[in-house]
């Protein structure tokens, strides 16, 4: 195990192998025989789940929780809850195009919502990671899918019919993330991401108006804390490539629709890390491709100048 070689690659640097970052949250909880409901309440659970995938996987990093409800909660939407999943998003108090200013939301501080458990955990899984020699990796949902939490899926046609409204959306779900990434520098997480899937489903023109300036409060709270920077996205970002690799963060990851040879000359280019990209449906989950050999052909598309190998 070795954080400072993962946050060497991540930061476009050669090194002597490929880090490994394994995206571990529910199966923390399976290692435990916990179920999820549980395991994310519970401090003590979360603390040692993340210890166990730590060992079990020998991670060079780990995150602390991957759960994008955290910040909607902490804000006012409601969850609901599965004994074998991260819980998903249940209301949508911005749906009828009400912004959140005008609904009187508030910030996070570190009494809302599920903040307790998740910097109670981060206290007590640091020490831990650090005997290790794992980097404790703080994840928070990014803008855009933040905002489709609050106002629901109309926000992706409020991005042409009411334009005014989707901004204020993302000027405050930008807000309520760089309070996340500050609560993660608190912890002393070395590594936080901006996890944002469904940034993946607009065009670059789309994207670069409503989640470039957007991402840049937390960009710079992770960056004056010394930490290094992340941006996750999904599905096939192809069209949005360009504005992934120079959105402001010191690496991304992408998932398995990518062709990881494509990518890693896009990253290089821009001098920017990149992590990729096992197939999380046909081998982690299915077994189709066996889990060893699409390792192997990540391994060797990524190489060891900035690459990270991670589920895609």
């Amino acid at each position: 195990m070795s954080k400072k070689m993962l946050i060497e690659a991540l930061r476009c640097n050669r090194t002597p192998r490929a880090p490994w970052f394994p995206y571990a949250c529910i199966n923390c909880a399976y290692l435990l025989g916990e179920t999820a409901d549980r395991y994310l309440q519970d401090p003590e659970l979360i603390a040692k789940g993340v210890e166990a995938a730590a060992k079990r996987y020998r991670a060079d990093g780990i995150p602390l929780v991957f759960d994008l409800s955290v910040e909607a909660n902490a804000v006012g939407c409601e969850l609901s809850w599965w004994p074998d999943n991260v819980p998903s998003v249940a209301t949508h108090p911005c749906a009828q195009m009400v912004s959140p200013r005008q609904l009187g939301l508030k910030l996070p501080t570190k009494d809302s919502g599920r903040w307790p458990v998740l910097l109670e955990a981060g206290k007590l899984a640091k020490p831990r990671l650090d005997a290790l020699d794992c980097a404790m990796v703080g994840l928070y949902c990014g803008p855009l899918t933040l905002a489709s939490h609050l106002a629901g899926v109309r926000i992706f046609t409020d991005f042409y019919k009411n334009q005014e409204f989707a901004h204020e959306v993302l000027e405050f779900a930008a807000e309520v993330n760089a309070v996340s990434a500050a609560f993660y520098a608190e912890l002393g997480c070395e590594v936080i991401g901006i996890v944002d899937p469904v940034a993946s489903q607009v065009k670059s023109a789309t994207f670069r108006e409503f989640v470039t300036p957007y991402v840049q409060k937390g960009i710079q709270v992770i960056h004056d804390a010394g930490a290094t920077s992340m941006f996750l996205i999904c599905g096939d970002c192809t069209k949005v490539m360009e504005e992934v690799c120079t959105i402001g963060t010191q690496s991304f990851a992408i998932d398995e629709q990518l062709n990881l040879g494509y990518v890693r000359d896009m990253a290089l280019r821009h001098r920017v890390g990149f992590a990729g990209n096992l197939k999380l449906t046909l081998s982690l989950s299915l077994g189709v491709i066996p889990p060893r050999e699409d390792a192997l052909v990540s391994l060797a598309a990524g190489g060891t100048h900035g690459f990270v190998l991670a589920p895609g």
